[in-house]
């Protein structure tokens, strides 16, 4: 049976779904013993004792993702080298063991209450993969292991808006791969944080397919169910580090996920909006020969316009170097880049229009007026999602002549003219809509 117009809208995200998505752009903060090796995957072999950082500053961290525009900070608090940035009962591999505040630091304790303190939601990164742990390939022995691990970071750390489950599956220190028990680490986040949402190799928020701040013309909420299959997203995932993995972009396969044509036959859909994971630099680590190969501000303004503005999250990751600070140039195109959106979308000239608005059936109009001329640069449009993701196409007119033609919307679609158009009337014209358009808000800038 297909996927009919009708069906497709029943499709509608989840509260934690919908607050996470709404809120847009996250940061990312890589940060372990690699900081101290050089390397970008630890092999699970590095003493406790090389990580030392001296002026660790989470403040200055928190600070600069608020300045950015963030809404909140992911932590890897444990990454595939198994180290532990709290100090775990389960493990000898962790902070406990470290130089760092004589074995008495809590990294995830620091962050965490200097978000909170700032206004910042918190989320965790635990990999799955633990190169250092025996249990590794053992199955049930090795998941209660992670499961144990897991709980620590749920119940000790107030809310967790997301935990962050990576994909990437390789042997431990016995040669051995592990088959991760997804349902039970899924469980395990519903039972202790249900406001969380599990990104990626989890049911609410999906990997967008690259590390390049790649995304699509059209990015779909609505998609085929199977693509929430964790084993699925694993497969894909990054096996070993490359450099050729961070660059590879989307393949012409994979552009449209979600259109009525590719979802028509599709069977079980589910709502699964799309994240851009993305550096700041070339690697997720800090290295200090990458200083100088920092994102400019107009190559982090382009993938937040494409991302958060094309109906994904944009998760940004900044690492911290080996004193435990943002770098310099990190901090300054942070501070630019919020600086750029603050700037961009600072008045609301939709707000001194009035509106005409026309409905019929799929299509819809909305003519913005005002008495003098605007000088428009951006139109921001978002739908209710709450009655599912409708709009397929759509274009805005300059009085009576089309200027922009677009296709999905969803959360945000952001709209830059390249030259400012001057007009004393704009039209946004919904020319296809799975059923009537819900539009939330159309802002003009």
């Amino acid at each position: 049976m297909k996927n009919t117009d009708e069906e497709l809208i029943k499709i509608l995200p989840t509260k934690r779904q919908l607050d996470y998505l709404t809120g847009g752009f996250y940061g990312f903060v890589h940060f372990t013993v690699n900081t101290f090796t050089g390397r970008e995957w630890g092999d699970g072999t590095e003493s406790e004792s090389v990580f030392n950082p001296d002026k660790l500053d989470t403040a200055q961290w928190v600070t600069a993702a608020k300045n950015a525009g963030m809404k909140g900070l992911i932590l890897t608090c444990k990454h595939h080298d198994g180290f532990c940035l709290w100090p775990s009962r389960y493990t000898e591999h962790s902070i406990k063991n470290s130089p760092y505040k004589n074995g008495q630091g809590d990294i995830v304790r620091e962050l965490s209450d200097e978000c909170r303190r700032q206004g910042l939601r918190f989320g965790i990164y635990l990999s799955p993969w633990d190169r250092n742990c025996r249990l590794y390939g053992s199955g049930k022995e090795y998941d209660d292991y992670y499961i144990d691990q897991l709980t620590e970071l749920l119940t000790g750390y107030g809310d967790i808006m997301a935990v962050w489950l990576d994909g990437a599956c390789g042997e431990g220190p016995n040669g051995k791969k592990q088959k991760y028990d997804w349902d039970r680490y899924f469980e395990t986040v519903r039972r202790l944080q249900p406001n969380a949402v599990i990104s990626i190799c989890g049911p609410d928020i999906r990997w967008c397919g690259n590390e390049a701040g790649q995304t699509r013309t059209s990015e779909w909420s609505v998609v085929p169910a199977y693509l929430r299959d964790a084993e699925k997203t694993s497969s894909e995932s990054q096996k070993e580090d490359s450099t050729e993995f961070r660059e590879r972009k989307l393949n012409s396969m994979t552009m449209d996920l979600g259109s009525r044509e590719v979802v028509a036959d599709a069977g079980e859909l589910a709502f699964y909006p799309a994240e851009v994971d993305v550096s700041i630099r070339p690697g997720w680590f800090y290295h200090s020969e990458e200083d100088n190969k920092v994102k400019s501000v107009d190559e982090l303004w382009k993938i937040y316009k494409d991302s958060v503005g094309g109906n994904c999250t944009l998760l940004l990751n900044i690492p911290p170097d080996t004193h435990g600070r943002f770098g310099e140039a990190d901090v300054k195109a942070l501070n630019a880049l919020g600086e750029k959106i603050g700037a961009a979308f600072k008045t609301d000239l939709a707000e001194k229009a009035s509106e005409e608005v026309i409905k019929d059936g799929k299509r819809q109009e909305h003519s913005l007026n005002w008495q003098e001329e605007q000088k428009i640069r951006f139109v921001v449009l978002k739908e209710d999602l709450t009655k599912s993701q409708r709009v397929e196409k759509f274009e805005i007119l300059d009085d009576s002549k089309v200027i922009f033609t677009g296709t999905t919307i969803g959360a945000k679609k952001i709209v830059e003219f390249e030259k400012p158009v001057r007009t004393k009337k704009l039209t946004v014209k919904i020319t296809d809509s799975r059923v009537c358009p819900e539009l939330l808000t159309i802002e003009v800038y």
